[in-house]
């Protein structure tokens, strides 16, 4: 079976969510950037659960798990940009958040409606 945009997006986002927790914990930057890697890819791995749901209320949960913390996620980034702690611009990560939480959201919205 083909991977859904969202399972491609989530993926290729907690590749980056990897990346920048490599880069802040070079600028010593342990206590947030750790949150960020549990919520960032916890992402993905809610989304793959979701595609192998036993049924669609399972379905409905694991997304909704997913889009709950890709707002956790959005709010790590958003503290750890503007708390300047660390020197790292995150608008890229933060934009790519966003469509990522718009996606889920309608997944939630329509499968709740469908159901």
């Amino acid at each position: 079976m083909a991977e859904s945009i969202i399972q491609g997006k989530s993926f290729q986002f907690a590749l980056n969510v990897i990346a920048l927790y490599k880069r802040l914990i070079a600028q010593k930057e342990f206590v947030l950037s750790k949150q960020l890697l549990r919520s960032g890819t916890s992402i993905g791995a809610n989304v793959e659960e979701a595609t192998a749901a036993q049924s669609r209320r399972d379905f409905l949960s694991k997304m909704s798990i997913a889009s709950k913390e890709a707002r956790e996620t959005k709010y790590w980034l958003r503290l750890i940009q503007e708390s300047d702690l660390v020197t790292v611009n995150l608008n890229s990560e933060i934009t790519q958040i966003d469509e990522i939480i718009r996606i889920l959201t309608a997944i939630v919205k329509t499968t709740k409606t469908t159901s």
